[in-house]
């Protein structure tokens, strides 16, 4: 059984983690499944929106024990390759030109905070718990925290990178990690929700915006970035999709991209 299997519905991708023997934790080949997978998702045109799924009570666990033993005996070197590949993961979902939706039906720890993280929204059932336990094995969350940081900000992740304690979904919807918590029953119905609305939206604009919420985030206001944002709207305003989209408002029609919707 593959690690990664994938599924679409019109234009929503959804790519599930499927070992739930082992708490969907990863190893060096999940890792490569995954970049492959948004790398794959990122190219083709009948793809809108991405969701990252898993099946079993927990969404990751992280690392996977077998693949973490065998860390235990690596050189430095080893150590450094291991981690870039984790690192390419991440930002390979990070910076995925569809917008990215994870869908946690379950408990998610360490490593598995990053995943969550590096897709643009998150959904929890009410009954998920959250963890950084690295500092309990003498590790750091370093690979994943420039996602982690960004997505629960920085005072949160001092509490919760340094004390490693367990948190609820409801915590986790507090301090920004997620989006929204609902039942296990209403899980699907949000997510559909939330997709639906991606769908809509025009491909162009979804993706300027996406490239923009990365290059404006955690910079500071200074000449540099606002001439950034102003080249943003120029050429957006410019573009076809940008010309059509305010057309078809003033025209109260729908846009061309939802032709036949």
């Amino acid at each position: 059984m593959n690690a990664l299997t994938t599924t679409q519905q019109g234009a929503v991708l959804t790519l599930t983690l499927s070992r739930p023997d082992v708490c969907n934790a990863f190893n060096d080949e999940v890792i490569a499944e995954m970049t492959a997978a948004f790398q794959d998702a990122a190219t083709r045109a009948d793809v809108r929106a991405v969701v990252l799924a898993a099946i079993g009570p927990a969404f990751c666990a992280g690392a996977d024990l077998n693949w973490m033993r065998c860390m235990a005996d690596y050189t430095r070197e080893e150590n450094l390759a291991d981690a870039a590949n984790l690192a390419e993961m991440l930002r390979v979902m990070y910076e995925c030109p569809k917008p990215t939706v994870a869908r946690v039906q379950g408990d998610v720890f360490a490593g598995g905070m990053g995943l969550v993280a590096a897709c643009d929204m998150a959904v929890s059932v009410d009954t998920a718990t959250f963890c950084l336990s690295e500092v309990k094995l003498g590790l750091i969350p370093s690979t994943i925290s420039p996602y982690v940081i960004r997505a629960m900000g920085a005072r949160a992740a001092h509490r919760y990178f340094l004390t490693a304690e367990r948190f609820s979904a409801a915590e986790a919807h507090r301090i920004g990690f997620v989006h929204e918590v609902v039942s296990a029953d209403q899980l699907d119905a949000k997510v559909a929700e939330l997709t639906q609305g991606l769908c809509n939206a025009s491909p162009n604009a979804v993706r300027s915006c996406k490239r923009l919420l990365q290059e404006v985030a955690g910079h500071d206001i200074e000449a540099p970035l606002i001439a950034l944002t102003v080249d943003g709207i120029a050429d957006i305003r410019a573009s076809s999709e940008g010309k059509e989209g305010v057309q078809s408002f003033l025209q109260k029609r729908k846009p061309n991209w939802l032709a036949g919707a």
